[in-house]
């Protein structure tokens, strides 16, 4: 169903789901149009990723090989995703589907697709500070969502009506969740004059560079940079981070991954180990 003959939704919410590790390797895209707190459209395809299905990925959405035999690939429906998505306000639980968005435009020599995208997660995040975690199925068993999760459709369609109901309990409506906050940019903590990090300049992936990691790595003698770079020695992947398992795919990752293979010395290391690292030390 095309939205271009519908009522012009509010805002649209986007899912996917990946054969394997490569973000590019949508199998299954979901998309749902809202206009006024109500669902205006509903479109969802199985798509042929070109690529290899993932024991692990088949696990979380029991999509195999079989199921997207004679589907379209993502080069052939692209035009229908540009349609419904371009120009509007689309949501994405987490930026991983517009990430993953992103990568199979690349992989299949498609345009990027232009829409202003809107995390649910942060929304959710704000509406709702009390809940101990934001994942989509523990926000739709909390707001009485249904909600089959990891399947594409009903994924999109959970994460439109977290959208509609963080409308209603605070009072903030698309217009002021689109909106940048006002706030100066994250200032680092200075690093101590001595300590087992002394010397490193250090990458965070996942929480922000005044907070409590930073205040950790600083205290030990690192320095703390905003992004990797060619003088970057550390990228700490952050225990609580919203890339969950597909850190690797992660921008920062990825950058860092290209350093050390052009020869750069930065090392790549999760927050837990480094955390055990500096208490073995101290």
């Amino acid at each position: 169903m095309s939205s271009a003959n519908l009522a012009e939704p509010d805002f649209v919410v986007v899912d996917v789901e990946t054969a394997c590790s490569r973000v590019s390797s949508i199998c299954q895209i979901g998309i749902v149009g809202f206009r006024g707190g109500q669902e205006v459209f509903a479109w969802e395809t199985l798509v042929d990723p070109r690529d290899e299905f993932s024991a692990f990925n088949i696990g979380i959405h029991g999509i195999t090989p079989h199921h997207v035999a004679g589907q379209p690939h993502f080069g052939e429906i692209h035009a229908q995703i540009d349609a419904h998505l371009r120009g509007r306000v689309t949501v994405a639980h987490s930026w991983f589907d517009k990430g993953a968005l992103a990568a199979a435009c690349r992989v299949s020599e498609r345009a990027e697709i232009a829409t202003d995208w809107l995390d649910s997660v942060r929304v959710a995040k704000h509406a709702w500070p009390q809940l101990e975690n934001h994942k989509l199925n523990r926000l739709a068993a909390f707001l009485g969502i249904e909600h089959h999760h990891h399947d594409a459709l009903s994924d999109a369609r959970a994460a439109g009506m977290v959208i509609v109901k963080a409308i209603e309990h605070t009072g903030i409506d698309l217009k002021g969740w689109m909106a940048k906050p006002d706030r100066k940019r994250a200032q680092p903590p200075a690093p101590a004059l001595d300590g087992p990090l002394k010397g490193q300049r250090i990458a965070i992936l996942g929480e922000p560079r005044d907070g409590a990691l930073a205040q950790h790595l600083a205290a030990a003698g690192g320095r703390i940079v905003a992004s990797v770079g060619s003088t970057t020695n550390m990228l700490v992947v952050a225990t609580k981070q919203p890339y969950g398992r597909w850190a690797e795919t992660s921008e920062p990752y990825r950058k860092a991954n290209a350093l050390r293979a052009a020869g750069k010395p930065i090392v790549i290391v999760s927050e837990a180990d480094l955390r055990a690292k500096l208490k073995r030390q101290g």
